[in-house]
């Protein structure tokens, strides 16, 4: 009994971490550049916790890691000048405190210095990794689909636009940023467009994500149920051993 026990909390562990996951997409089903998450479990075969007739060996529920779906969210035109969407692939370089960030969050803005940075005040880089600055008084900001930021016939810089080959080195740092967690260098992403004046949403589906949450729910409460029976099956035994002993 001690097995099903062991077995079932462990389920039991997932599933509390599903449904977080699960809370935390539907709480950012509006912010700008939200990718949709997802619980990566296996099973783990491990020694029974007591010698007794049964399958061996015993498969464990692990909480592996967090996968990410980082599939394109509509673009909402906003109009405002320092609003971007990247169409395609791709993602802003963002000068951080400790290295570069990286975010599809576009919702930019001028600092009183006039350096382009994120809401934050983070600076955005340009495709050389340095900081963007613009003088307010050469006039009107475009921004064309290479990222090429322009003020009249004037070239200001670059917006710097990267992807990597493997999407598994990002890791969440908060904000809606992400930390190259490797030594992987991000390469340009020549393929990708930058639209001004728009904003990419988040690609959650929060009707799939609420339907997700009620079949965790249900499941956490089966597994629940399983558990007090298997509890209360070995209870049962006990006494009844007590029973016959006494006899």
């Amino acid at each position: 009994m001690d097995n099903a026990l062991f077995v079932g909390l462990s389920r039991q562990l997932t599933l509390r971490r599903e449904l977080d996951i699960v809370a935390n997409n539907i709480a950012n089903a509006d912010t700008v550049g939200f990718k949709v998450e997802s619980l990566m479990v296996e099973t783990e075969p491990m020694r029974p916790a007591m010698t007794s007739p049964g399958p061996r060996p015993v498969k464990f529920v692990l909480d592996r890691s967090v996968g990410r779906d980082f599939g394109q969210g509509a673009l909402r035109t906003t109009g405002a000048t320092f609003d971007l969407a990247i169409e395609g692939e791709g993602f802003f370089r963002i000068g951080g405190a400790e290295g570069e960030l990286f975010t599809r969050d576009g919702r930019f803005t001028m600092d009183p210095q006039g350096r382009l940075t994120t809401q934050g005040g983070l600076p955005v880089l340009d495709d050389g990794g340095g900081e963007i600055v613009i003088d307010p008084e050469r006039g009107r900001v475009t921004i064309a689909a290479d990222g090429t930021i322009s003020q009249g016939e004037e070239r200001v810089g670059r917006v710097g636009v990267v992807d990597f080959q493997e999407l598994a080195v990002l890791e969440k740092q908060g904000d809606n940023f992400y930390r190259n967690t490797s030594n992987a260098e991000p390469q340009p992403a020549a393929e990708a467009k930058v639209r001004q004046g728009s904003l990419e949403t988040s690609n959650v589906n929060p009707i799939l994500q609420i339907t997700r949450m009620m079949e965790v729910t249900r499941a956490y409460e089966s597994m629940a149920k399983m558990m007090d029976s298997a509890a209360e099956l070995s209870r049962r035994s006990v006494e009844r051993m007590g029973k016959v002993q006494m006899q």
